[in-house]
């Protein structure tokens, strides 16, 4: 019998390429899932990649179903200050309905996470036993002939966001539609619009309350949404407190930074230990 994962990420893995020419492995699917894993969790990718991508970096019991594609959905990273720039060089498989895996149906979790307009949004309905959490920036993106990227105002939300529990986005995304973009977070019971190192506004119920940043020395961003939108859905899950997930988000989120890649993505313990730190600090 198989065995059902309790978390779920819907998203391509990527290969990222930074301006010095290095190549690691990312994705939001990728740096969530690994976080659920090192929580405990039993997780299962619904993805695609090619076979330039790494696979060796994914945990063995981790399940894996992949779509094969000639390529790895490629970007490269270069950062502005507190900006992010972003350039697609190649796209894998689209993902559909039809290649959800039947026997996750009963999954806990769900994060749906594209990063280039690659999961159909009926996947929504597919976890009908699950807290399901949209890391949404795969749906507002678009790009030009050359691969640059730009945010945009997504266009057909409601299919989605009616089936889930909470919205994740960050400043970068919805860069020139912030007013389109806040009133989404009034269709979710919860969810966090998040500002790298000046912390996230954590909506409750369509209410906006601050979350102060947890400190960092920070090496690279790339990830820290992705991990603070896993860490939160997990803890808000167990605990049913928004505010509590939150800051229990804000501390992965800062452990992420402080390391290369998904090298960041802590540990159980390095988490527990932050977020104890962090709630020391607010006390």
């Amino acid at each position: 019998m198989l065995s059902v994962p309790e978390f779920v990420a819907v998203g391509h893995l990527t290969l990222d390429t930074a301006e010095d020419g290095r190549t690691r492995p990312g994705g939001a699917a990728l740096y969530a899932g690994l976080l659920a894993w090192r929580l405990g969790l039993r997780v299962g990718l619904l993805t695609s990649f090619g076979p330039d991508f790494p696979p060796e970096v994914i945990p063995p019991d981790v399940e894996v179903v992949s779509l094969p594609a000639p390529a790895t959905t490629t970007f490269h990273l270069a950062y502005r200050g507190s900006a992010q720039r972003l350039r697609l060089e190649a796209r894998a498989s689209p993902i559909s309905r039809r290649d959800f895996p039947l026997h996750w149906t009963e999954a806990r979790l769900a994060y749906l996470c594209p990063v280039a307009d690659e999961v159909d949004p009926g996947l929504s309905v597919a976890f009908p036993e699950a807290g399901i959490g949209v890391g949404a920036q795969g749906w507002v993106r678009r790009w030009d002939p050359s691969g640059e990227v730009r945010a945009r105002p997504w266009e057909d939300p409601a299919p989605v966001l009616r089936e889930s529990q909470a919205l994740f986005l960050s400043r970068d995304d919805i860069r020139g539609w912030e007013v389109e973009a806040l009133a989404l977070y009034q269709q979710v019971p919860v969810g966090a619009l998040t500002f790298g190192a000046e912390g996230a506004i954590l909506f409750v119920n369509g209410e906006r309350y601050p979350v102060t940043p947890a400190p960092a020395r920070e090496v690279e961003p790339t990830g820290a949404g992705d991990v603070f939108a896993a860490a939160f859905l997990i803890r808000y899950a167990e605990s049913q407190d928004p505010w509590e997930a939150a800051g229990y988000a804000a501390a992965a989120g800062a452990l992420v930074v402080e390391g290369e890649g998904i090298s960041g993505v802590p540990s159980a313990e390095a988490l527990a230990a932050r977020w104890e730190a962090y709630r020391r600090l607010l006390a």
